[in-house]
């Protein structure tokens, strides 16, 4: 009796490991075929027809964003640069205060450097 039911549960394991093989192979290929599904066309033409607004969307920024670099060099006082860091709501607007901010501070720091040597 005791080595039937060892046999048995043998059996059971081994079916229990082949199914929960054939399970993971079967979520391979799902996975595969899901990594190399072809993009549908819709998508191509959404992005064909929205294509101009975005570069002329891309344009627009990139002007403002050399105005403001502009503007930038002509201000002298780090704190009106952290009101405008404040203020301002685009990650690549702040990235170019930032920049004018280390830039000034390095410039003080190089002249008060002078000064004491």
């Amino acid at each position: 009796e005791a080595t039937l039911d060892l046999a048995e549960r043998r059996r059971i394991r081994s079916a229990i490991r082949e199914l929960q093989r054939q399970e993971l192979e079967r979520d391979e290929e799902t996975l595969a075929s899901k990594r190399f599904r072809p993009e549908r066309n819709s998508h191509r033409q959404d992005n064909k027809e929205n294509w101009p607004q975005s570069q002329r969307l891309e344009e627009e920024q990139q002007a403002a964003l050399a105005a403001l670099s502009e503007q930038l060099e002509a201000i002298t006082s780090v704190e009106e640069l952290t009101k405008l860091l404040r203020a301002a709501g685009e990650y690549e607007e702040r990235k170019l205060i930032r920049a004018a901010i280390r830039k000034l501070r390095a410039e003080e720091i190089e002249g008060e450097a002078q000064f004491s040597c």
